[in-house]
């Protein structure tokens, strides 16, 4: 008989995780979005945040409530440097060297990590609740639960930023058309720096519920590789197909891993990329264009 109480915690498990590509996946279509850029590095990012937390917060003891603010502000500033130092003199170069770019800066922040703290995988200091989550009779993890709800209060924020704010607004002119952005008196630079700076402070903070659910280790960058196959998925231009990609590879992993063994869980993620690609290139809801690199 099916066990319908199993398959919904693994479908509430599914959407934990799922919330975190979410919220990560929507940092990487505002960068996207806004300057054409694929940043592969969101994931290693994402694992700076995570150990910016932890050196707040177990080395300076400062309080979690401290430490957040400190991890988050930490991803803008390298936000703001890589576009200010790295992406802004490549505007005119060819999309690959951009890309390659992302990727040389992955590595650099993967090594420099492992320089400070060490190759061995760390736990952050405790700070969510911890009382049991039941939703019925089905149990929800409790960092599960509030690393969905902290990442919906993000992603709603976001989807309500660009659609009411003036930033917004500005964002989605500069992306539509960058030389009529000019014309009506938006910075298009600063729209730029802006949403590197915003997206990689969003990534640091995933980083740090990433790491209070799992821990923490150089290797979290492999976390971008899910976060790819999610924006492809609901297409590189699209908050909301980043939202629904998200839940939807999250609740695929979380079946795959445990049905079919943790190690094939990539396999089945990595399958449907390849079946996206095929059938609709541009993504569930991305715009019907497609980018050669």
């Amino acid at each position: 008989m099916t066990d319908w109480l199993f398959l919904t915690e693994v479908f509430l498990a599914g959407l934990g995780s799922g919330a975190l590509y979410a919220v990560t996946g929507v940092a990487f279509v505002l960068i996207y979005k806004a300057t054409r850029v694929v940043n592969l590095a969101i994931g290693e990012i994402l694992m700076l945040g995570g150990y910016a937390f932890f050196g707040a917060a177990a080395g300076w003891h400062l309080p979690a409530w401290v430490a957040l603010p400190v991890a988050i502000l930490a991803g803008a500033l390298v936000g703001a440097v890589v576009e200010r130092g790295l992406i802004r003199p490549m505007i005119g170069e060819s999309p690959i060297s951009v890309f390659m770019v992302t990727i040389g800066l992955g590595s650099i922040l993967a090594g420099f990590v492992q320089i400070v703290w060490g190759a061995d995988p760390l736990r952050l200091p405790e700070f969510l609740p911890s009382a049991p989550i039941f939703i019925g009779e089905a149990y929800v993890a409790p960092k599960v639960a509030y690393g969905f709800l902290a990442a919906m209060v993000v992603v709603t924020a976001f989807v309500l930023g660009l659609r009411f704010s003036r930033g917004g607004v500005a964002l989605k002119a500069t992306a539509a058309d960058q030389a009529a952005a000019y014309s009506v008196g938006i910075d298009v630079p600063r729209v730029f720096s802006l949403s590197w700076i915003v997206a990689c402070g969003v990534a640091a903070g995933a980083g740090v519920l990433v790491g209070a659910i799992g821990g923490i280790s150089p290797t979290m960058g492999v976390f971008g590789l899910s976060v790819l196959v999610v924006v492809i998925v609901g297409g590189l231009d699209s908050m909301a197909g980043a939202l629904v990609g998200g839940l939807f590879i999250g609740v695929v992993e979380a079946f795959a891993g445990t049905f079919l063994g943790g190690e094939y869980r990539f396999l089945v993620t990595f399958s449907i990329l390849i079946l996206i690609l095929m059938i609709r290139p541009y993504g569930l809801f991305g715009t019907h264009e497609i980018e050669r690199l």
